[in-house]
């Protein structure tokens, strides 16, 4: 499940990914000392979910994506200290400009990335007291622990015509590998996590796997829908356990 984010699949992105809690933001915020004279960016950062958010404790925050689509709909959100940047993780040393970065974060992007380069290329752009936040969103809609969740699993498999098991590296093991990479390159690791849980509507449960997956056609949309409708029983409501780290 490794789609580009082009077209409507940008717009699905928008209007389903699951944004950060308050708290969530604060962790960063606290961890970095965030004030109004700093600059952050956020790598890989979509529509905006965590860049938005973090514009609220910081000078200056740049968001950054190789895709067009999803920028063009970031750039709605006119906050005067955002900016948004076409680019990859690679660009990191021009975008910074020269500036001292007080937070790089990447937020369920890292697997796209070449996490020890990003790192080694990170540390001499940071100020004192700056660092790198990566930050999952916990388990994807088909890997929950919840009935619900096996069953999204289960008719996604019989779509796709293989298991379906990516976890996009949000899981433990893909964590330790974060772990590692930052004690390699010399950064103290600490983990937070925040708990909450969040009701989803049947009609976000197809939305965020759609934006998860290859554009595809209409139709194609309403049979997957109506298969994951037939094997939840018509459920339209689902409470997911939602843990950030």
């Amino acid at each position: 499940m490794g789609p580009d984010f082009a077209g409507d699949v940008a717009t699905l992105y928008a209007r389903y990914r699951r944004g950060y809690p308050p708290a969530a933001v604060d962790v960063i915020a606290r961890a970095f000392g965030l004030t109004d004279r700093d600059v952050v960016v956020d790598l890989g950062c979509g529509t905006g979910q965590l860049t938005l958010p973090l514009a609220a404790r910081a000078g200056t925050v740049v968001g950054v994506d190789p895709e067009p689509d999803v920028l063009a709909i970031a750039r709605r959100h006119a906050v005067r200290n955002v900016r948004w940047h076409r680019g990859t993780d690679r660009d990191l040393a021009d975008i910074a400009a020269g500036r001292r970065l007080a937070a790089v974060t990447a937020a369920v992007a890292i697997h796209w990335m070449d996490r020890d380069a990003l790192f080694r290329a990170a540390r001499p752009l940071l100020r004192d007291g700056g660092g790198i936040a990566i930050v999952t969103n916990g388990a994807p809609l088909w890997l929950q622990d919840t009935d619900w969740s096996r069953a999204v699993n289960e008719t996604l498999a019989d779509w796709v015509g293989h298991p379906v098991d990516d976890a996009c590296q949000t899981d433990a093991a893909g964590r330790a590998r974060n772990r590692d990479a930052l004690n390699q390159n010399g950064y103290r690791v600490v983990e937070e996590t925040v708990a909450y849980t969040a009701e989803l509507t049947f009609d976000h449960l197809v939305g965020g796997l759609l934006s998860a997956m290859p554009a595809m056609r209409q139709t194609q949309r309403d049979a997957l829908a109506a298969g994951l409708s037939e094997r939840l029983g018509g459920r339209d409501r689902f409470a997911e356990q939602v843990t950030v780290h």
